[in-house]
């Protein structure tokens, strides 16, 4: 029984390290393909409806790979009001996290073209143990006691849109900030708890945005790790539907992305490179996106 729980131990430490390098690097889409994801001032900020899927995991085939998987759907009917759900999973090895949001967002026009961004979410998170792939003694209490029920959980965020700026901060899982690791409730110290951004449009063909470039700085805080500086910029091709990106990430990271819009369809593929000690076990990154426009 000793050398079971020893086991499981480091088991769920080695787990608890890939689940975290997989939340450090967050979702690529985040930054421009699907802004809601990390903050729900952007839901329904256009009118209309739209679903994103998301799926990312290691290029790398590897036993118990951090796998991350996001559902979102936006709705405005034509007024300052934005609807949400926001759907996530995060599973490593035998930890299966689920989170399930949903979001009002109030869209207030300061100016022509310019607005105040609102938002809130709220809803619930769960985590356990997939009991099927534990090798060895099921009943070890260390196992048994991990399992906890629904927890609630939320965010909160603002931002200032206009033609060409858009400036943004929000502070996701709320439930990391109301309480502590006193409180007998389980915390993970690789959660985003703050995340702000600024990205300018510049346009490069006669002040028309046929050919434009958008520069973004974001800065996020992690429970329990170093806070990251994100840089990049993502070069827009309207005429040819497409855009292309790329971002420096101060945890050692380096991403490349590329997006094309097929109709009311658009696609999104993202690789991240990993360097220094992080790539010793986190390997490279890949991730997928579709979303659907109405």
């Amino acid at each position: 029984m000793r050398v079971i729980y020893i086991k499981v131990m480091m088991f769920l430490i080695l787990l608890g390290a890939n689940t975290a390098n997989a939340q450090l690097t967050e979702y690529e889409s985040m930054y421009f393909q699907n802004q809601y994801l990390n903050n729900p001032a952007m839901a329904g900020l256009e009118e209309g409806m739209k679903f994103n899927i998301g799926y990312q995991r290691q290029w790398d085939e590897v036993p118990g790979n951090p796998i991350l998987m996001n559902a979102t759907f936006e709705y405005n009917g034509g007024n300052r009001t934005g609807l949400g759900l926001n759907v996530s999973s995060d599973r490593a090895g035998l930890i299966n996290r689920t989170r399930i949001m949903g979001t009002y967002a109030y869209h207030l026009p300061i100016g022509v073209d310019q607005k105040l961004n609102f938002g809130l979410s709220a809803g619930a998170k769960f985590a356990s143990i997939d009991y099927n792939k534990v090798v060895g003694d099921r009943d070890d209490a260390l196992l048994q006691n991990y399992n906890e029920g629904a927890a609630f959980d939320g965010d909160l965020g603002i931002a200032y849109t206009s033609r060409l700026l858009t400036i943004q901060a929000a502070l996701p899982n709320l439930n990391a900030l109301m309480y502590d690791n006193n409180d007998g409730v389980k915390k993970y110290v690789d959660r985003s708890i703050f995340y702000s951004s600024v990205s300018y449009k510049i346009l490069l063909s006669n002040e028309d945005e046929n050919l434009n470039v958008e520069p973004l700085i974001a800065y996020r805080g992690v429970k329990g790790h170093k806070d990251i500086l994100d840089a990049g910029a993502r070069f827009n091709f309207p005429d040819y539907k497409m855009n292309v990106s790329a971002f420096y990430h101060t945890n050692k990271t380096v991403s490349t992305a590329f997006g094309i819009s097929l109709n009311d369809l658009g696609v999104f593929l993202a690789y991240s490179k990993y360097f220094g000690s992080l790539g010793a076990y986190a390997n490279n990154t890949f991730e997928v996106g579709l979303n659907y426009k109405l």
